[in-house]
Parts: structure tokens; C-alpha cells; sequence
């Protein structure tokens, strides 16, 4: 088992608790309509770009380390990958990151709650990465958190969006991102207990990491017809590298 203090955990809850908060904030500003959804989209980006640098130069990298069994590390990322797909896509088959505006495609009875169920999974996940790279190092863990707080914001607003979309109220929408803070918070808590697991967990959220990246991320940035948002992305990349060399590791 991974050896912990209380002081590692402390600093996995606190930063889990943020990131929860983020949630909800999200939802705040469809909610009460406070924040131009304009601003999110630069969350989308930088965010798309700073986790895919965080999957593949740290995530994986960390995983092969703790791990011997390259092609096991892999197929654990693919696992991860392929879950949030079916959740998101095939549960939630009209999901999309970013304000829901085609009400005709959403049924009030039951399309809000399954794009919940999508995202409560891979929120989950973003808890149990956070916990994994703490488990590991500081230095992992405040990546990885940095890395999902980005994402956070646009979580919480998608939900909110999805369930006023589907005909549920403002106070159910914004329950709902409560509910992904929840879940992310759930997914540290569960992390800690099965500490001894981080060399299983961390892989298979680096492929959580990727898909939300570039199979959420990534298309709601290429929706945008200017160069500004893709170059943003490129700007994620670059602030994960920056952050590689300044700070010891």
C-alpha cells in the first residue's frame, strides 16, 4: 500500500473541494445567467490543451513507472477512455460540452438525467486522478488538479444547461452540478481508501484525462469559426511544459 499521512490526504480533499466548488459555480452562471458563456469557452480551451499535456507527459509516463506491464498500462488508459465514450455518447447520445440549445433533441423524462450520469462518471474520475497524483507527488497531484479545475466550469454549466433544456427547473439544474461536485469529491475519497491502487487508478484516469480533452474539449473548441480558441489550446500546451520547467517535479 502507498504510504499517506493525514497531510496528503488533507491536501487531496482540499483540492478536490475546489474543484467541486467549480461545479457549482458553473452552474451558477447558467443558473442566474452572471457570466457570458463567452469566458467559458476559454476555460474549454486552455483546459483541452493543458490536460492532454498533463495525460501524455505526466499521467502515462507516471503510470509506466509505477507499473512494469507496459501494454497493461495502456489498455487501462484505453479502459478509461472508453468508458466516459459509452456514458457520454451512448447513455447521453446528444451530449456536447457548452450551452444546450436544441431543446427538440432532448426529452424531458429522461435526456437531462442520462447526460448527468454521463458526466457524474467522469467527474468521479477527475476526483480519483486528483487523489492518484497526490498519492504520487505534490507536484502530480496540483498538475492533474490544475488540469481538472480548467474543466470544471464548463462541467458545471453543461449539466445546468442540459437540464433546463429538458424542462427541468433552475433549482434542479443547479442541484445537478452539485451533484458532479459530489461526485468528485466521492472519487478522492474512494481513491484514499484504495490507496494501495494508485498504479491501476492512474492510468486508468490519464484515459478518463484524454477523452474529456479530446473527444469533449477539443470538438466544442473547433465549433468556433476564429483562430482564437484553437490557438488558446495550443496555449494549454504550452503553460503544462512552462510549468515542467520552472517548478521542480
Amino acid at each position: 500500500m502507498v504510504p499517506v499521512g493525514a497531510s496528503r490526504f488533507a491536501l487531496a480533499l482540499l483540492l478536490g473541494v475546489i474543484a467541486a466548488a467549480a461545479n457549482l459555480l458553473g452552474g451558477l452562471t447558467i443558473v442566474r445567467r452572471q457570466w457570458s458563456r463567452a469566458y467559458l469557452k476559454y476555460f474549454i480551451a486552455l483546459g483541452a490543451g493543458f490536460m492532454l499535456a498533463t495525460a501524455f507527459l505526466e499521467m502515462i509516463p507516471e503510470s509506466l513507472r509505477l507499473n512494469n506491464r507496459t501494454t497493461f498500462v495502456f489498455v487501462l488508459v484505453l479502459a478509461g477512455y472508453m468508458l466516459v465514450h459509452f456514458f457520454e455518447h451512448t447513455v447521453a447520445p446528444h451530449f456536447h460540452f457548452g450551452e444546450e440549445t436544441h431543446h427538440e433533441e432532448l426529452s424531458p423524462s429522461h435526456a437531462g438525467y442520462a447526460a448527468l450520469l454521463g458526466l457524474v462518471i467522469h467527474t468521479f474520475f477527475d476526483g480519483v486522478a486528483i487523489a492518484s497524483g497526490v498519492l504520487v507527488s505534490a507536484w502530480l497531484g496540483a498538475v492533474i488538479f490544475i488540469a481538472v479545475f480548467l474543466h470544471k466550469l464548463p462541467e458545471g454549466f453543461t449539466v445546468a444547461s442540459l437540464m433546463l433544456a429538458s424542462g427541468q427547473s433552475r433549482q434542479v439544474a443547479l442541484l445537478s452540478s452539485a451533484v458532479l461536485g459530489g461526485a468528485t469529491l466521492l472519487g478522492v475519497g474512494l481513491m484514499y481508501m484504495l490507496r494501495g491502487e494508485v498504479a491501476l487508478a492512474l492510468p486508468f484516469s490519464a484515459g478518463v484525462t484524454i477523452y474529456v480533452a479530446a473527444s469533449d474539449l477539443v470538438p466544442e473548441v473547433n465549433r468556433e469559426p476564429s483562430a482564437g480558441l484553437p490557438v488558446l489550446v495550443f496555449l494549454g500546451v504550452l503553460l503544462m511544459l512552462l510549468l515542467r520547467l520552472v517548478l521542480p517535479s
